[in-house]
């Protein structure tokens, strides 16, 4: 299955103590980085996030998320350090008996210093066991995206290649009509130039300057290798691993058959086919960066 790298995922999870929530986004990379942002009390499950998520995505940039809120019960009972408490009004009366003078620390005073109230101690291992169960359902989501996205993808590519196979028909269909052109072109040149060469001329040179001015016209070579390319984009494109780097590397060749059909191009209609075919091989450039 056709995969995009561009996708979005939301999941949140609700257990008796809060709420769990990841946020995965994913755009094109050339391998799989993962970049993570975890809470103090999630740090531990970063390896098993980590492999996790490589169990589902080969390549790509993610960015994931997660974000934890508990509910208000969790947070309602304020403890006192009781211990803490009795010191600091010792060290108070301490200071009075010597100094003399001075009032009395108020409540206020005392609730706003340091240690007095402690933190009441989370039970964080509910929202800690779901932290991963929750992790593959985004992920499952994600994937789910990025194959639609790859379908699309999928469906764009296909069509480019149908219109290619159009151009190279077209350019066999042409070639015939191009050759005899330019045979006429050629022998009304070299005609001008047996003129101009005595009846000793070379014949040799005339030979090889028939073959270069014949390899010029040959295409049929590089028609043949993009219908060859053509039909491997659309073998690969039925795959189900990651096939974006074997996409990437047909596009180049098929790049590289146009800029071979252009150069040799020896009339306006075939150059303008050689344009057109690279036009398209590069909108399907475009595509094929995002595929994984």
């Amino acid at each position: 299955m056709l995969k995009s790298m561009t996708a979005f995922a939301r999941v949140q999870e609700l257990c008796d103590i809060g709420t769990l929530t990841w946020e995965l986004r994913s755009v094109n990379h050339r391998y799989l980085e993962l970049g993570l942002k975890l809470p103090d009390d999630f740090k531990s499950l970063e390896a098993d996030i980590r492999k996790l998520t490589s169990q589902y995505l080969k390549r790509g940039k993610i960015d994931a998320g997660l974000r934890y809120s508990l509910n208000d019960a969790q947070g309602a009972e304020i403890r006192i350090n009781k211990e803490f408490l009795l010191k600091l009004r010792q060290v108070e009366q301490q200071v009075l008996n010597i100094v003399h003078e001075g009032s009395k620390l108020s409540v206020a005073d005392i609730l706003g210093w340091p240690g007095v109230i402690t933190d009441t101690e989370k039970d964080m291992s509910p929202l800690i066991s779901l932290t991963l169960e929750s992790l593959e359902k985004a992920l499952v989501q994600l994937v789910e995206t990025r194959e639609t996205e790859g379908k699309a993808l999928g469906k764009l590519i296909t069509s480019r290649c149908q219109q290619i196979s159009d151009i190279v028909q077209q350019l066999r269909e042409h070639r015939p009509q191009m050759i005899s052109a330019m045979h006429e072109k050629w022998k009304n040149n070299l005609s001008e130039k047996l003129q101009q060469w005595s009846a000793q001329a070379d014949q040799g040179r005339l030979e090889q300057e028939l073959a270069i001015l014949a390899q010029k016209l040959d295409v049929d070579e590089e028609l043949d290798r993009i219908d060859t390319h053509i039909a491997e984009v659309g073998k690969v494109l039925k795959r189900k691993e990651a096939v974006g780097r074997r996409l990437d590397f047909l596009m180049q060749e098929l790049n590289r058959e146009a800029n071979t059909l252009g150069a040799k191009s020896q009339d306006s209609l075939t150059t303008q086919w050689s344009v057109d075919l690279k036009v398209l091989i590069e909108q399907m450039r475009e595509q094929v960066q995002n595929i994984e």
